[in-house]
């Protein structure tokens, strides 16, 4: 054996030992999650949820209290705009009390109060209060005919029903026949002959006694 050679049987290559150990194929196994780390994580996403929701019913209830509160400030200007249709109705409204007027009603109109009824309105009950009804031949439907007191509504929301007068179309004969002056036969009623009384003797009776 020369000396510095080594003979190769029996020598093992430690690189494609290695290279055979480690083969790039084989699959790499994950760690296994902290349960401690997956329990946290629930906790805060159900704290999110919760606080999302709490957003949400606070920005809610703000709006309905600010809504109630307009409502009540506005439904008590109600009688100062009447007082304002009245005297433009009577033509009183002049100079700078009809400068604060108008002033006033396009301030109540920017808060979204919004006045409505006027003749010639179809009837409807959710938004006009009848005082009075009549009839027309000149209406096809319920119509309003004179307004007593205009209503508001804020939004969708009614403040005050309008009061009005209504009048009602014209009922007609659904039948469509004219009444006539002749009697109806149907109705005479067939009139039997009276029974004779004790005092008065029947047919019968009298031919009887003539023939003894």
């Amino acid at each position: 054996m020369t000396e510095g050679h080594f003979p190769d049987e029996g020598m093992v290559d430690f690189d494609t030992e290695l290279d055979d150990h480690s083969g790039g194929d084989a699959p790499r196994v994950e760690p296994e999650a902290d349960p401690k780390i997956v329990e946290l994580t629930a906790d805060l996403q159900r704290l999110q949820a919760e606080y999302v929701n709490y957003k949400r019913r606070v920005d809610r209830d703000r709006e309905l209290v600010l809504q109630n509160a307009k409502f009540s400030i506005l439904s008590s200007l109600l009688p100062v705009l009447d007082a304002v249709d009245r005297a433009r109705e009577h033509g009183e409204l002049e100079g700078g009390f009809k400068a604060i007027a108008e002033s006033l009603e396009r301030i109540v109109e920017g808060q979204g109060l919004h006045k409505f009824g006027a003749p010639g309105d179809e009837f409807d009950p959710r938004h006009h209060e009848a005082l009075m009804h009549g009839h027309s031949p000149d209406v096809t439907r319920s119509t309003c005919q004179n307004i007593v007191q205009s209503g508001y509504q804020l939004g969708d929301r009614v403040v005050r029903p309008a009061l009005v007068t209504v009048v009602d179309p014209e009922q007609e004969d659904s039948s469509g026949a004219e009444p006539s002056d002749a009697p109806n036969e149907a109705s005479v009623a067939k009139v039997a002959p009276a029974a004779p009384t004790a005092d008065e003797p029947s047919a019968d009776t009298e031919s009887t006694s003539e023939e003894q």
